[in-house]
């Protein structure tokens, strides 16, 4: 894995082998970061990355400037491992271990991005609880985007505040808004 863009860009990062993730690839990453950079100044918005996994997507938006990133994973490796790169690089995120659906119960912090990568095998009532959760919490800023990676064997367009959606080999994002 390797940060694409910002002031750690070509940075390779190793995951340990004993990490239950699955990172988005560069291609999907760089298509995403392209769309995200003609929404916002990215140094400016504040995000949460729920499912951060190796951290992949928060060290992708802290290269490019983003100064508030919140990192959720109930695995504790998964929050170690985070931890570790961020102070290796110098970047603040705030990674904390939890469960998601408990989190985002939980949190009344606003966000213009939340960024969602649940693990492959999710069904509809999964993707259905996090989409319902996040806009009856009302956790976006206005004009934010809640951004879910999924198979694009899923189909999230039946959803409320679903915008679009675009795929990658083998990979979707779907966005929604307020």
């Amino acid at each position: 894995m390797r940060i694409i863009s910002g002031n750690n860009r070509g940075k390779k990062i190793n995951i340990p082998n004993n990490l239950p993730v699955r990172p988005t690839t560069d291609q999907s990453k760089e298509a995403l970061f392209n769309i995200l950079n003609n929404h916002y100044l990215i140094s400016e918005i504040k995000i949460l990355d729920l499912f951060s996994g190796s951290g992949n997507i928060s060290y992708e938006f802290a290269s490019r400037g983003c100064k508030e990133i919140y990192s959720i994973d109930k695995n504790i490796r998964c929050v170690k491992f985070i931890k570790k790169i961020s102070n290796e690089l110098n970047f603040n995120l705030k990674v904390i271990k939890a469960d998601t659906l408990s989190f985002i119960k939980k949190i009344d912090i606003k966000f213009d991005v939340i960024f969602a990568d649940p693990p492959y095998n999710y069904n509809s009532k999964e993707y259905s609880i996090i989409i319902d959760k996040v806009f009856e919490k009302k956790l976006l800023n206005v004009n934010g985007l809640l951004i879910i990676e999924h198979s694009e064997k899923i189909k999230l367009n039946e959803y409320i505040n679903y915008k679009k959606s675009y795929n990658y080999g083998g990979c979707s994002f779907s966005f929604f808004e307020i």
